[in-house]
């Protein structure tokens, strides 16, 4: 095996490393609330774990992957896998939200330079031609965190405590460190004559736009509003800072993307659809996790399980989604793969209270149920990604790769914080008469009854905010079927040949294809 595809595989498994860490928390996070003390009622307080990785994640990827370019591949992977590990110890050691936030979100900064890092080093090892395959593998191990992220959680939670799952990151940190520093390229490449520029102010003003975003959507007390005293302004802040950030990559000389000679209809389609399936796909973690811990009273592994018919679906539709793609193409496949996540999600919106006493005849309706929006959301995975190789110059592959995955936890991101404020508000108002029964002063008899007719209204309130929040998700999904529309049919692949102006996502530069 030659010297760069060894380099390669070692980078391709710290990018699965850090995906799985997207993903692991949500299946552990009642074991997280539960050690921390936190109210069931009160889970709106432990939201920015999940949504602080998410935010690190994004807000880090552009501008890490420029820092790359200039300073090289190896040092760069270095620095992220000290990141790494410091945010996964300062998780494993958490003893209360703050702090544990503050060790997911440095995961999360750290992780999400990873992808862009090795994208770039496929693009510094393989020529054009090649080069296509090999960011499709390592856009593979980003996709397969998604898979098996909410199993590895679930498993090492079982044997060792969620906490854990953050402890065996450093072993395994150190592992991929020593691999790295054997195997992967040091310094620059070796087509870098000049150091690029780094487009510091475009990085800050993406980061600062969503974490205006995000805090402007977190509601501490979610039976007061539906989004806190802040709310609006801070959101009315991220989309007056979107607009700066725009204008400024509009004349900056060292964009993250570079749209010069691009498409613009179809490659913001694409982002666009990426985006949408990337809400779906964290609501649909997070929501089914939620529903199998609170009305079928399942454990982190119990919930996991419900998740399984799901996350196979999802795959095996991943690899069907690439076969269509060639036969059809891109945009059909993406459509008619928004269009059955619509409907999987419009069946999932009618479960009843408890879903697991549900069928289709001898089928259980809660598997069959997410098959169907498993497959819906697997068919998209590999058209937005084919797509956007066609509708950038090669020597934008990296950049236009990084930028799908940047739209897809972008709509992580943002569709989590969005629907979870709103589905804590609802929740907290279809409570907010609710009395819970005490055991004084009345017969056990007459107290169990008081008791299990609480739960069952709190059941109740639990079911109705569910249903929304999915019927919410089936909202988008078809949004993201007429958004698949606009992708554009078959045509000509773009320009094999073109000098980027500057930097860019990936962090390619304007001497590296010439």
């Amino acid at each position: 095996m030659s010297s760069r595809r060894v380099a390669i595989g070692v980078a391709g498994a710290v990018v699965l490393l850090a995906a799985l860490d997207a993903y692991v928390i949500t299946t552990v996070l009642f074991d997280i609330v539960k050690d921390l003390s936190i109210p069931v009622n009160h889970l709106e307080r432990v939201t920015p774990v999940v949504t602080g990785f998410l935010f690190g994640y994004v807000a880090a990827m552009p501008l890490l992957g420029q820092l790359s370019d200039r300073f090289g591949r190896r040092p760069l992977l270095h620095l992220c896998l000290v990141g790494f590990a410091a945010g996964s110890l300062l998780t494993a050691l958490a003893r209360g939200v703050p702090l544990l936030v503050a060790g997911r979100t440095l995961q999360g900064v750290a992780g999400g330079a990873l992808l862009p890092i090795t994208m770039a080093l496929a693009g510094d090892l393989w020529e054009e031609r090649q080069r296509p395959v090999v960011l499709g593998a390592v856009g593979a191990a980003q996709e397969l965190g998604s898979v098996l992220g909410p199993l590895y959680g679930a498993g090492v939670a079982a044997a060792l405590g969620w906490r854990g799952i953050f402890w065996i990151n450093l072993p395994l940190t150190v592992l991929a460190m020593a691999a790295v520093q054997v195997t992967v390229p040091g310094g620059r490449a070796a087509h870098q004559t000049v150091r690029p520029r780094i487009d510091v102010v475009g990085g800050l003003l993406l980061a600062t736009a969503l974490g205006l975003l995000v805090a402007g959507s977190y509601n501490p007390e979610p039976d007061k509003g539906t989004l806190p005293s802040w709310g609006l302004p801070v959101l009315a802040g991220g989309l007056v800072v979107i607009v700066a950030f725009v204008l400024w990559e509009a004349r900056s000389p060292a964009k993250l993307l570079d749209l010069d000679g691009v498409r613009k209809r179809p490659l913001f389609a694409t982002l666009g659809v990426s985006m949408l399936a990337g809400a779906a796909l964290m609501v649909t973690l997070w929501g089914v996790q939620l529903t199998a811990q609170t009305l079928l009273r399942k454990d982190a592994v119990g919930g996991a399980l419900v998740l399984v018919w799901f996350l196979l679906a999802l795959t095996v539709a991943a690899v069907l989604g690439g076969l269509l793609a060639r036969r059809v193409g891109e945009r059909w496949t993406a459509v008619a793969g928004m269009a059955v996540a619509t409907a999987g999600y419009l069946m999932i919106a009618g479960w009843p209270v408890d879903p697991a006493a549900a069928h289709y005849g001898p089928l259980p309706r809660m598997d069959v149920d997410l098959v169907v929006a498993g497959l819906g959301l697997g068919l998209v995975v590999a058209p937005v990604s084919s797509m956007v190789l066609r509708v950038v110059p090669a020597a934008q592959h990296g950049v236009a790769s990084a930028a799908v995955v940047v739209a897809r936890m972008m709509g992580m991101l943002l569709g989590l914080a969005g629907l979870s404020a709103w589905g804590f508000h609802r929740f907290q108002s279809l409570t907010r008469n609710l009395v819970m029964p005490l055991p004084f002063g009345v017969p056990k008899e007459e107290a169990r009854r008081q008791l299990k007719t609480y739960l069952a209204a709190v059941d109740d309130a639990l079911h109705i905010e569910y249903q929304e929040i999915f019927l919410i998700v089936a909202v988008l999904c078809a949004l993201g079927t007429v958004t698949a529309l606009m992708l554009g049919g078959r045509s000509k692949p773009a320009p094999a040949e073109r000098t980027p102006a500057g930097p860019s996502l990936t962090g390619e530069t304007s001497t590296a294809r010439s």
